[in-house]
């Protein structure tokens, strides 16, 4: 018995200074008043602690991960969030063109307010037009048609291109390629023209361009894709976007007809250069493809000279594409990397027939 009971009393004695950790002794220093008299109690005063440590080390090693988690998905549905707002905002370029119905009077309505000066013109020439409906193949074919001729001369080639292809709704790439240089020689067309008619079905044919797609593109993108085509230019490009997409905010800056309407609009003494442009008819957005066709109506209007003469044809204005001569001419063909050189009266005829 007395063997037995000093077994016991060693747990007793030496149980709390072993089960007391360093960093709760401080606890139990600070509060004496908690230690109760009884010697048993004391084995279990460390237990207590080791179990609120348990506790609290659980929600605290959670906690970062349970607001790491939640913040992520906050962040994930934020970005989701933004990205409609940002497309919404390109989708109307699009989703609504020119001639759409609408848009010609909120354009309007727009420019009056956004520019005294051209709303005081809008007041005295008739509203724009914007009704061609060619396909994209069809129109930018007959855009390098009429490459460096005039009016009546790419009318007539680009007549008898038609009906060597069965029509105009049988233009189409396969046709295109399936006609042979010498036949389009035979027809007035140059064999760089025939080139340039090559490449461009050969784009469509390999899947790089395609009319549903880009009638759908944005605005870069569109000028990115087709200047890649040979023969295919800045000015050439922002006619294709005005008069067969009818896209609202085009501002064709290389267009000697938009340049010299907007120096005589503000009262310049030389021609704008491109980034002066830019600069200018800032305030016409989103609908600078309306002011453009203002520029031209306004120089039609001011009888300017037949070698770069606005061509009206059925109430729709014709464009100019850019004539200079000399030196400015070449250094002008540099900075716009356009191929081709324009003749008086060819400008958008070639695209809202």
């Amino acid at each position: 018995m007395g063997e037995q009971t000093q077994i016991q009393a060693k747990p007793e004695t030496q149980t709390p200074p072993q089960s007391l950790p360093d960093s709760d002794s401080t606890l139990v220093s600070n509060s004496p008043v908690d230690l109760p008299p009884n010697p048993s109690n004391p084995s279990k005063i460390p237990i207590r602690p080791q179990k609120i440590r348990k506790l609290s080390s659980t929600p605290s090693s959670k906690t970062p991960q349970t607001t790491t988690s939640s913040a992520t998905p906050a962040s994930t549905k934020s970005r989701r969030k933004s990205a409609p707002k940002s497309s919404s905002r390109v989708l109307p370029q699009i989703i609504k063109p020119l001639s759409a119905n609408g848009e010609i009077d909120n354009a309007l309505l727009h420019l009056r307010s956004a520019d005294p000066l051209l709303g005081s013109l809008i007041d005295t020439l008739p509203v724009p037009q914007f009704e061609s409906h060619h396909s994209p193949f069809l129109a930018l074919s007959k855009s390098i048609l009429y490459q460096q001729l005039a009016y009546k001369a790419g009318t007539s080639i680009y007549t008898r291109f038609v009906s060597l292809c069965g029509g105009e709704d049988a233009v189409c790439p396969d046709v295109v390629l399936s006609l042979s240089a010498q036949q389009l020689k035979q027809i007035g067309v140059s064999g760089r023209k025939a080139s340039y008619l090559y490449d461009l079905a050969n784009k469509y044919k390999n899947g790089i361009l395609c009319d549903d797609a880009l009638v759908k593109m944005d605005d870069k993108s569109l000028f990115t894709m087709l200047s890649m085509v040979k023969g295919i230019g800045s000015w050439s490009v922002h006619m294709f976007m005005i008069f067969s997409l009818h896209r609202p905010d085009v501002l064709p800056v290389s267009d000697l007809g938009v340049r010299k309407g907007v120096q005589l609009l503000y009262g310049l003494e030389e021609l704008p250069r491109p980034s002066q442009m830019e600069h200018l008819c800032e305030k016409w957005r989103p609908y600078r493809s309306a002011g453009a066709w203002y520029m031209w109506r306004f120089v039609e209007g001011k009888g300017t000279p037949t070698t770069a003469a606005a061509a009206i044809d059925a109430g729709n204005v014709q464009p100019l594409q850019q004539i200079q001569t000399g030196q400015e001419t070449q250094q002008h063909q540099l900075q716009l990397l356009e191929p081709i050189n324009g003749i008086g009266n060819l400008g958008a005829c070639i695209w809202s027939q």
